[in-house]
């Protein structure tokens, strides 16, 4: 029989297959290939994209030509625009306001063929860095309320450009998901005086059974909840509320486990498309500091959401998340 199970964060039921569950190579999944078509992201295309607006380059470069590591433009067609006022308004019913917010790519590397798993580990501590600075810097918008940092790597995952990239949307208000999260974690913070998130770490390593990495400062791992098959979360093991807090030293240790995990992802399942999104509480506010805790999830392109998903909010694991990391430990270096 399959097992019902219940996110305690926020209340999402999942279905998972512990009777029939599917190995690696009963899934079919569309596979990121990559074509010969001009890359505006690459090295020498820079006149390509809009002017810079932050980079990692070498001292004796100049802006938005070649000698880059890093490179951040605005995004070509951007979600939101940065210039103007937020103009709150009702439509009836209805609330609006103005499209407001910032939108940007944070181009990971030159190199157009090469996956995080593939870079050097100071190549993924440098876009990490940028990552913060990016994050740090648009905080000081006070229009802006939430920053949002995700990836979608391949085709099938959304990316519409090859070239390894991340995009960054600042928001001027707390996207619903987040907002359940904290809802969630706030609840069991009052009833308990906890973080849930420091409990849930606690527990998986004291279970094992569903952990794929662990370093110094972070920990990787299948959710006892995931809605998808091979579906991985790194949390840092210090409690934080805010993603772009991190030392020097805790942004090796991430780039390390990154790193790590996504490469024995990518052999259990090779040209892999995923998607990663950062979790942090928001910003220009106190909401969640003391119990929201930060977290990266990375959601591998293997199944489909269809009618059942969007109907109920529910979703099918075809594969439990503790046989998931079976295999995915089991991937030797």
């Amino acid at each position: 029989m399959s097992e019902l199970r219940r996110d305690p964060i926020g209340g999402r039921w999942v279905i998972v297959d512990t009777d029939h569950p599917s190995a690696p190579q009963e899934y079919d999944f569309e596979p990121q290939v990559y074509s010969n078509e001009i890359c505006p992201f690459c090295y020498g295309n820079e006149i390509m994209t809009p002017p810079e607006i932050d980079v990692i380059r070498e001292s004796s470069t100049y802006p938005n030509t070649p000698g880059w590591q890093v490179r951040v433009v605005p995004n070509k067609f951007p979600a939101l625009q940065i210039e103007g006022d937020l103009d709150r308004r009702g439509l009836g019913i209805y609330d609006m306001s103005s499209g407001i917010g910032a939108h940007e790519v944070i181009i990971e590397t030159p190199f157009h063929n090469k996956d995080i798993h593939e870079l050097t580990d100071q190549e993924v501590e440098d876009f990490l860095k940028v990552y913060c600075r990016r994050s740090l810097d648009l905080a000081k918008d006070k229009r802006f309320k939430y920053v949002m940092i995700f990836k979608n790597f391949g085709a099938a995952a959304g990316a519409s450009l090859e070239h390894p990239h991340t995009q960054l949307i600042a928001l001027p208000m707390v996207p619903k998901n987040v907002a359940e999260e904290i809802k969630g974690a706030h609840a069991y913070y009052e009833y308990r005086e906890r973080c849930l998130f420091c409990d849930i770490i606690r527990q998986e390593r004291q279970e094992k059974e569903r952990v794929v990495i662990e370093n110094q400062d972070y920990i990787s791992f299948c959710p006892f909840v995931s809605r998808f098959p091979f579906e991985i979360m790194i949390f840092p093991r210090q409690h934080s509320g805010y993603f772009c807090h991190m030392s020097p030293e805790e942004i090796a240790a991430l780039a390390q486990i990154l790193k790590d995990t996504l490469a024995k992802l990518k052999k259990v399942f090779v040209n892999l498309s995923y998607n990663y999104i950062i979790h942090s509480a928001p910003i220009n506010g106190d909401e969640g500091v003391e119990y929201y805790h930060w977290h990266l999830e990375i959601m591998p392109k293997l199944t489909q959401v269809a009618g059942f998903e969007w109907g109920t909010g529910f979703y099918l694991d075809p594969t439990s998340p503790e046989l998931a990391a079976q295999y995915l430990k089991a991937v030797k270096d």
